[in-house]
C-alpha cells in the first residue's frame, strides 16, 4: 500500500488513516482514457487519539513519526499499531554540539518544549527539527533501535529564531528558515557529527536596500524533486528560488513591492502552502492575498480575496538531471513540453515568432501578452547569438503518452537534440526541423531510460531498463537510421545505471551498486551504421560512497595533477584519464596510478586495451554544483583548455588551473602544478566557452507587470498577482578574475602567459580595464590601510601590453576624480604617459590624457601639452582632433570662464574662398551668405574674406590673445605645407579648420607663398595629386615639333573640355551667391572662352602629341581608375562635352584613339577638381607663380593667358614677374632633358612666354584691351549676361556656339558634379554648389 503524506491540522489531536481504493481504469492497453487522471477512492481505516494537537508528521520507512504539542514523539506503524512502543519525550533526548561530546549531553531542560516542524533525511538517517522556541537541531538514532535511550541530538548554538525546515537528501543539507528572513543551510560533519553551517540564503541590502521591513520571517522552504533548487517564501509575500549552494536564481520582490504606472501600490503574493509538481516543472501554490484595493467592485473583490490555487511554470537546465551535458558549450533549458537553447547559426533560420509569448518567463502565468523583445547581436561566437532563445516544441505525439520530459541532450555541434520522457526517447534535428520517433510504439513503451543519455558523433548512447526482459541495458542508436531496436546495439549490464557520460571514445557509467564501469565505443568495421561497445574497466567505489543516490555527477576527464611536463611522454598527459565524481557537493578525483606495475593481471583480457588502475580518491573542492571540462587541445590556450571549471553556487566559480613553466624549462620542485582559484560572477553559469574565456548563463528578472486591462476586472487582478519574470540569455567574461587571482598569489609569470594567449580576443582590452578598475575601486575606497596593495602589481602587469596607455586612461575616465591620485601614483605621472602617447603617435589617447591633465594640473601645463598635441595633430592631418584642440585651447585661454567661447565643431561651416567643404553634408553657398550681416561685405571686397560663421568668428575674436596664439600655430603650419609643396594637405587644412587661406596668401605673397624652384614644385604636385607625367607616344617621336603656332588636337580639345566644367562651376557660384562672386568670375569666364574659341578656329592641325594609356604611371593608374568609376556621372558629363566639340572639329578615327589616350593620361578626376579649386584660390590671392605651376600640370594655355591678362591689367610686383619668367625657363630646360612630354605644351605657350619676357623687361602695361579687373565689384546677375558680355567684347566667339553649349545642360551637369565632387580627404567631404 502506498504511504500517504497527510498534512495535519494542529487543532485536532486525532490521526485519521485512509486507504486508497483501486483506480478505475479500462483494461485495454494504450486506451485513450488511460491518459486521463485515474479516479481515486479513499476509505477510512483507523482513528488514533494522541491526546494533543499534532504539530508535524513524517513518513519514516515502515513507520509514521508524529510530533505533538505536548513535547512527545509518537512512532506509529502504518497499519495503525503502536506496537507497544512508548512515545518519546523530547526532554529525555540529550543534545550536544557534536556526537563526540560525553553521552550525557545537556537536555532541553524546560517543560513546554515541543517540535514545531520536522523533516526526515534518509541519507543522514535522522530528523531535522525546529522547536517552538526557535532553536533548531538534528536528532539521530545512535543504533538501529528508535527509543529515547538511543536518540541523540546535535544543535548549532547560534540559531534561536528558526521557523521551518526542509531537507535535501541528495546533498545531505538541512535548510532552516529564520524569523530574520534568511535561510540557514546546515550539513553534518562526517567525523564529529556536528552541525556545520554550509551557507546562508539571504537577500542583501545591495540587491534590495530596505529588505528588512519587506519580507518578514521565512514562512515556507521547499526543495525541488530533483534536489537542485530550493524555493523560499516569506510572511509578507514574495518568492525566491536558490540553487543548492546558495546562488539566487529568482526573486520576485522586484515586482512584488513596486508601484503601478497610475501610482497605486501592488500587493505582494502571499503564499499559505506550496508543493512542487512532477520533475520540478510546476509549483502548486495555495495563496491568501491579504487586503486588496477596496475600490474594486464587490464581485472582483470576492474572487480575489478567497484563497486560490495558482500554478507556476519553471524551466530547468539540462545539467540538473543529465550532468553529462557539462562538456558541451551550449546552454540547454528544458520545460515540461519544450526546450530552450542558445545555439547560434545552425538554428538561426527559425521563424522569429516561434518564441511564444510566455516562453520567456520563468515562472509565468499560462499566457502573457508580453515577451522580451530586445535584440543584441554578438558576432564573437555562434553560441552567443542574440538574447532570444531558440524554442523547440517537443512532439505532441511523443508527449501524449510520455509527459513530462525527464532528460535532454544536445550534440557537440548544436544541431541535434534528444529527449526522454516517461518511456522511450525521441530526437530532433535543428537543420531539418523534424522529430524522429519510434515506429513501433511497443518498443518505446518497453524501455525506461534510467541514467540519462548522451551523444557520441552521430549516435545516441543511453542506459535503460528493458521492462519485458527485466534487464538493465546500455543501448546505442544511430541518428540517421529509423528509430527501431533492430538498428540498435544493445549491451546488458549487471546493475541499474544511475549516471552516464561520454568522453572521447569512452563511455563512463555509474551504477546502483556504487561501481563505475568504463566502456569503449567505436564504429563497427562491418558497416558504417552500427557502433560497438566493449567493457574496458570496472572500479568499485562502495568503500567511498555511503549511498549511490548521493552521487550527483561522474565524468571522465583528461585533467590530472601532473600537467604533462613531468610525464615521460606528452601522449600520456593527453590520455591521462581521471574520474571526477561529485559526491553530494564534494568533488572527488581519481587518477590513474602510474607508480606501480603498469598492468594488473586480472584487468587484462585478450580483447581489452591495457588500462592502468586508479589511485585512491582525492577531494578537490566542496560545495560543487557543476563541473565543466573539455577534451579539445589547443597549444596556444593550454591554460584555459586544460583547466577544470567548477560552479559553487553562492560562492561563485572556481577554476583548477594548470601552471606551466616558461619556455618548457624544468619546473621548480616547490611549485605546485595546479592551483584552485575562486572568483565571483554575476550570472548563474550554465556553460563555459573555453577558448573564448566566457561563461554563458541565463538570468531571471522580475518586472512589474502593469496590466493593459481596466482596473476593475477580476482577470486583471489575477494576472497582476503573478510575478512577471523574463528569462534572458547572458554571458560574462571571467579572465580578469583569474589574472587578478594569479597576481595576488605572486604568479605573475603564469598570468602573463595566460594573458598573452588570450590577447587576440576582441574584448581583451576590456579585460585589462576591468581588472585595473576593480582593484582601484577596492583599494582606493578601503577604510583600513592595505598592507600589501595589489594596484602597483596590476599596473606593472598591464605595462607588458601595448594597450597599457589606453587601458589606464579609459579606466581613469570611468572612475571618479577623487581616486585619480591613487591610480596615477601606481601607474605613473600623467604628463609622462601623455608624452609616451605622442611618441607612439597615439593622438586620441593623448587627447584623453589631456583631459586628465586639465583636471590635475595648472592651466599653463595643460596649454603647453595641448599645444604639443595640436601641432602633432596638424602634422598628421587629424582634423577632428584639431577642431577639439582649438576649442580646448580657447577654453583654457578664457580663464576657465563659465561659458567658453563658441569654437568650431565638426558641424560648423568653415568656408574657404567661395566653396564650402564639409564632412558628410552639402551646404548651399547662398544660405551661408544670407546669415552674414551687411557690414561684412565691405570687408570682404577689400580683403577677400569669405562669409559664413567662421569668417565672423575669426574677425570678431582677432583681438583676443588666445585667438592670436592659435592663429600663429595655424599660420606656421600653413607656411610649412607651402614650403614642402604639400598643396593637397594645405587645401584639406584650410577646408577642415576654416582657415582663411586667401587672406593669408595675400599677406605671404612675397614670402612663404613664393615659388622658389618651379621644377621641384611641379614634381611635388605630380606626386601629391597622383598626376602622371606626360609621355610622348612612340609613334610620334619621329615627327619634328612644330612651331608654337600649332596646337595639337588633344591639347585644344582637352582645354575646351576641361575648362568648361570649371567655368560652369564658377558661373553657378555666381548665381547662387551674387555677393560672393568676386573678381575670379570676371577673370576666368571671358578668358576661357576667348582662348578656346580663338584656338579652335585657328590654322589646320598637323601633328598630335598624345600620351598612350599604357604608359601611365603605376601609382596614378589605380587612383584614377577608381576615381572615374566612383563618379560615373562625371565621366558621362565629360563625354557629352567632348561630343559638343566634335561637331566643330570633325575628327578621324585615329584622332579619336589619340584623344582617348590623352584623356587616360590625365590624373584622377578628384585631383583635377582639387587643382582647379587651388588655382582659383591662388588666382584670387594674387600668387601668380603658383597659378603658373598649376597651369603647367593641367597643361592649359588658358591659365598662362589669364596670368598675362592680370599682369597687363594691374600692378604686379616686378620680382614676381622675374620669378615666373625664370621658373618657366627652368621648367623648359628640365623638360628638354628629363621630361620631353612637357615639350609640346611648352611649345604651345611659347608666344605667352615671349610676351612675359617683354613685359618683364619693359615693366609697361599695354592698353590693348581691358578685361574685368581684380577689384571689380560683382554686378553681373546672370550667367547669360556674363557670356553675352564676353562674346560681344571679343567677336571671335560665334553666338551660335554659346547657345549651342546649352547652359541648361551645363547646369544639370554641374549640379551632378557638385553632388558627387569630393575635393579633399578621400571622399569624405562634399563640395556643394547649389
Amino acid at each position: 500500500m502506498r504511504k500517504q503524506n497527510i498534512h495535519p491540522w494542529p487543532e485536532h489531536s486525532g490521526l485519521v488513516r485512509f486507504r486508497r481504493g483501486s483506480p478505475q481504469v479500462k483494461g485495454t492497453p494504450h486506451f485513450k482514457e488511460e491518459q486521463c487522471a485515474p479516479a481515486l477512492n479513499l476509505e477510512m481505516r483507523k482513528i488514533l487519539d494522541l491526546q494533543a494537537p499534532i504539530m508535524s508528521l513524517q513518513s519514516v520507512l515502515e513507520d509514521l513519526l508524529v510530533a505533538t504539542s505536548d513535547g512527545l514523539l509518537h512512532l506509529i506503524h502504518w497499519e495503525g499499531m503502536t506496537n507497544g512502543r512508548k512515545a518519546i519525550n523530547l526532554c529525555t533526548v540529550p543534545f550536544s554540539v557534536d556526537l563526540q561530546s560525553s553521552r550525557a549531553g545537556s537536555f532541553l531542560g524546560f517543560e513546554d518544549v515541543h517540535i514545531r516542524d520536522m523533516e526526515y533525511c534518509a541519507t543522514l538517517d535522522g530528523f531535522a527539527v525546529v522547536f517552538n522556541d526557535g532553536k533548531v537541531g538534528f536528532i539521530t538514532p545512535v543504533s538501529s533501535r528508535f527509543t529515547a535511550e538511543q536518540l541523540h541530538g546535535v544543535w548549532p548554538q547560534d540559531v534561536v529564531d528558526g521557523t521551518c525546515v526542509a531537507v535535501n537528501n541528495k546533498y545531505r543539507l538541512m535548510a532552516f528558515g529564520c524569523a530574520s528572513g534568511s535561510v540557514q543551510v546546515y550539513t553534518i560533519d562526517n567525523t564529529t557529527g556536528a552541525m556545520l553551517l554550509s551557507h546562508k540564503l539571504e537577500l542583501t541590502a545591495k540587491q534590495y536596500p530596505d529588505i528588512w521591513n519587506k519580507t518578514g520571517a521565512v514562512k515556507l522552504v521547499r526543495w525541488s524533486p530533483d534536489n537542485s533548487v530550493v524555493i523560499v517564501t516569506w510572511e509578507y509575500g514574495g518568492l525566491s528560488l536558490w540553487s543548492v549552494f546558495g546562488a539566487q536564481l529568482i526573486c520576485t520582490l522586484g515586482g512584488d513591492f513596486a508601484y503601478r504606472s497610475d501610482g497605486t501600490k501592488k500587493d505582494p503574493l502571499k503564499i499559505n502552502s506550496m508543493s512542487w509538481g512532477a520533475e520540478g516543472y510546476h509549483l502548486w501554490v495555495i495563496s491568501g492575498f491579504g487586503s486588496q484595493n477596496t475600490a474594486n467592485e464587490s464581485d472582483s473583490k470576492s474572487i480575489v480575496k478567497q484563497p486560490s490555487i495558482l500554478l507556476f511554470q519553471f524551466l530547468k537546465s539540462a545539467l540538473t538531471v543529465n550532468p553529462c551535458m557539462s562538456n558541451q558549450e551550449q546552454v540547454l533549458l528544458q520545460g515540461e513540453d519544450r526546450l530552450y537553447l542558445n545555439c547560434g547559426e545552425a538554428s538561426q533560420t527559425q521563424n522569429p515568432r516561434s518564441t511564444s509569448a510566455h516562453s520567456d518567463h520563468k515562472p509565468s502565468q499560462e499566457k502573457s501578452p508580453f515577451a522580451d523583445g530586445s535584440l543584441e547581436s554578438q558576432s564573437l561566437s555562434t553560441l552567443l547569438g542574440h538574447r532570444h532563445w531558440h524554442v523547440v516544441q517537443i512532439s505532441s505525439t511523443y508527449l501524449e503518452s510520455n509527459w513530462p520530459i525527464r532528460f535532454s541532450a544536445i550534440d557537440k555541434l548544436g544541431q541535434n537534440i534528444a529527449v526522454v520522457g516517461k518511456f522511450g526517447f525521441a530526437h530532433y534535428s535543428l537543420l531539418t526541423k523534424k522529430w524522429k520517433l519510434f515506429g513501433n510504439i511497443t518498443q518505446e513503451q518497453n524501455m525506461i531510460v534510467t541514467g540519462g543519455l548522451a551523444w557520441w558523433n552521430d549516435f545516441i548512447v543511453l542506459a535503460c531498463y528493458n521492462i519485458s526482459d527485466h534487464q538493465e541495458e546500455l543501448r546505442v542508436y544511430l541518428r540517421t537510421s529509423n528509430l527501431d531496436n533492430a538498428f540498435a546495439h544493445v549491451t546488458k549490464t549487471q546493475a541499474e545505471t544511475l549516471l552516464l557520460s561520454v568522453f572521447r571514445d569512452m563511455v563512463i557509467v555509474f551504477r546502483a551498486d556504487c561501481s563505475i564501469c568504463l566502456y569503449s565505443i567505436e564504429r563497427k568495421s562491418d558497416g558504417p551504421n552500427t557502433a560497438g561497445i566493449q567493457v574496458l574497466q570496472e572500479v568499485s567505489m562502495s568503500r567511498y560512497i555511503p549511498h549511490p543516490f548521493l552521487v550527483v555527477s561522474v565524468t571522465l576527464t583528461s585533467v590530472s595533477t601532473e600537467n604533462g611536463i613531468t610525464l615521460k611522454m606528452p601522449q600520456q598527459a593527453r590520455d591521462a584519464e581521471s574520474i571526477m565524481l561529485n559526491l553530494a557537493g564534494q568533488l572527488i578525483m581519481m587518477q590513474r596510478d602510474r607508480s606501480g606495475p603498469q598492468i594488473r593481471e586480472k584487468d587484462s583480457n585478450t580483447n581489452q586495451r591495457k588500462l592502468l588502475p586508479f589511485c585512491p580518491p582525492v577531494v578537490l573542492a566542496q560545495s560543487v554544483e557543476n563541473v565543466w571540462t573539455t577534451c579539445r587541445a589547443n597549444k596556444q590556450k593550454r591554460h584555459l583548455l586544460e583547466a577544470l571549471w567548477l560552479s559553487c553556487g553562492g560562492s561563485g566559480m572556481k577554476v583548477w588551473l594548470p601552471l606551466f613553466p616558461r619556455d618548457h624549462r624544468k619546473p621548480h620542485s616547490f611549485l605546485s602544478q595546479r592551483i584552485m582559484l575562486p572568483f565571483h560572477i554575476n550570472i548563474y553559469p550554465l556553460a563555459v566557452l573555453f577558448e573564448d574565456a566566457l561563461v554563458l548563463g541565463a538570468v531571471n528578472d522580475t518586472v512589474l507587470y502593469d496590466s493593459l486591462y481596466t482596473r476593475n476586472s477580476a482577470r486583471e487582478q489575477l494576472e497582476v498577482l503573478f510575478p512577471f519574470c523574463v528569462v534572458e540569455r547572458t554571458s560574462q567574461i571571467y579572465l580578469h578574475h583569474i589574472l587578478r587571482q594569479l597576481l595576488v598569489r605572486n604568479l605573475g609569470e603564469q598570468a602573463l602567459l595566460l594573458a598573452q594567449s588570450c590577447a587576440a580576443l576582441p574584448y581583451f582590452p576590456h579585460v585589462l580595464e576591468l581588472m585595473l578598475h576593480e582593484v582601484l575601486e577596492e583599494e582606493a575606497t578601503s577604510r583600513e590601510p592595505i598592507p600589501d596593495p595589489l594596484l602597483p602589481t596590476v599596473a606593472k602587469f598591464i605595462t607588458e601590453f601595448p594597450l597599457f596607455l589606453q587601458t589606464v586612461v579609459h579606466c581613469a575616465r570611468k572612475t571618479e576624480y577623487a581616486l585619480w591620485n591613487y591610480l596615477f601614483a601606481a601607474v605613473g605621472n600623467p604628463k609622462d604617459l601623455f608624452e609616451e602617447c605622442l611618441m607612439a603617435q597615439d593622438l586620441d589617447t593623448a587627447a584623453s590624457y589631456l583631459i586628465i591633465l586639465q583636471n590635475m594640473e595648472v592651466p599653463a601645463v595643460s596649454r603647453q601639452h595641448a599645444t604639443l598635441l595640436f601641432n602633432t595633430a596638424l602634422e598628421q592631418s587629424k582634423w577632428d582632433l584639431c577642431r577639439h584642440m582649438i576649442r580646448f585651447l580657447k577654453a583654457i585661454g578664457s580663464g576657465e570662464s563659465e561659458t567658453p567661447p563658441s569654437t568650431p565643431t565638426a558641424q560648423e561651416p568653415s568656408s574657404s574662398g567661395g566653396f564650402e567643404f564639409f564632412r558628410n553634408r552639402s551646404i548651399s553657398l547662398s544660405q551661408s551668405a544670407e546669415n552674414v550681416p551687411a557690414s561684412k561685405f565691405s570687408l570682404q571686397k577689400t580683403l577677400s574674406m569669405p562669409s559664413g560663421p567662421s569668417g565672423k568668428r575669426w574677425s570678431k575674436d582677432s583681438d583676443c590673445a588666445e585667438n592670436m596664439y592659435i592663429d600663429m600655430m595655424l599660420w606656421r603650419h600653413a607656411r610649412r605645407l607651402l614650403e614642402e609643396v604639400r598643396l593637397k594637405d594645405l587645401g584639406c587644412f584650410a577646408a577642415q579648420l576654416g582657415f582663411e587661406l586667401i587672406s593669408w596668401l595675400c599677406k605671404e605673397r612675397t614670402r612663404a607663398a613664393r615659388v622658389d624652384n618651379f621644377v621641384l614644385a611641379l614634381k611635388g604636385l605630380h606626386k601629391d595629386f597622383l598626376w602622371p607625367l606626360p609621355i610622348i607616344p612612340a609613334s610620334s617621336l619621329s615627327s619634328p615639333f612644330k612651331n608654337g603656332k600649332y596646337r595639337t588636337v588633344g591639347e585644344q580639345l582637352l582645354t575646351s573640355q576641361s575648362a568648361d566644367p570649371f567655368l560652369n562651376l564658377e558661373i553657378d557660384a555666381g548665381i547662387s551667391n551674387v555677393q560672393r562672386s568676386r573678381s575670379w568670375l570676371g577673370n576666368i569666364g571671358p578668358t576661357h572662352h576667348e582662348i578656346d574659341t580663338a584656338s579652335s578656329h585657328g590654322p589646320q592641325m598637323q601633328d598630335a602629341f598624345l600620351s598612350p594609356l599604357s604608359n601611365k604611371g603605376d601609382e596614378c593608374s589605380i587612383g584614377s581608375a577608381t576615381d572615374l568609376t566612383e563618379s560615373s556621372s562625371m565621366v558621362d558629363g565629360d563625354w557629352t562635352m567632348v561630343d559638343e566639340n566634335f561637331s566643330t572639329l570633325s575628327l578621324t578615327q585615329s584622332d579619336l584613339e589619340h584623344i582617348s589616350m590623352e584623356l587616360a593620361s590625365k590624373g584622377p578626376h578628384k585631383s583635377q577638381v582639387q587643382l582647379r579649386y587651388l588655382l582659383h584660390i591662388f588666382m584670387e590671392a594674387g600668387c601668380l607663380d603658383w597659378c603658373a605651376v598649376i597651369g603647367l600640370i593641367l597643361r592649359e594655355s588658358s591659365v598662362i593667358n589669364q596670368i598675362l591678362v592680370i599682369i597687363q591689367s594691374s600692378e604686379v610686383d616686378g620680382e614676381m614677374l622675374q620669378n615666373i619668367k625664370t621658373g618657366l625657363h627652368a621648367v623648359d630646360r628640365w623638360a628638354s632633358t628629363d621630361c620631353p612630354g612637357y615639350k609640346p605644351f611648352l611649345n604651345i605657350i611659347k608666344p605667352q612666354l615671349q610676351k612675359l619676357s617683354e613685359i618683364t623687361e619693359e615693366q609697361v602695361q599695354p592698353e590693348a584691351f581691358q578685361p574685368v579687373t581684380v577689384g571689380k565689384t560683382p554686378e553681373q546677375t546672370t550667367p547669360r549676361a556674363e557670356e553675352n558680355r564676353s562674346s560681344s567684347s571679343h567677336g571671335s566667339i560665334p553666338q551660335g556656339e554659346v547657345g549651342g553649349s546649352s547652359l541648361v545642360s551645363r547646369k544639370e551637369e554641374d549640379t551632378m558634379r557638385a553632388e558627387e565632387e569630393e575635393p579633399f580627404q578621400d571622399g569624405t567631404y562634399d563640395c556643394s554648389v547649389s
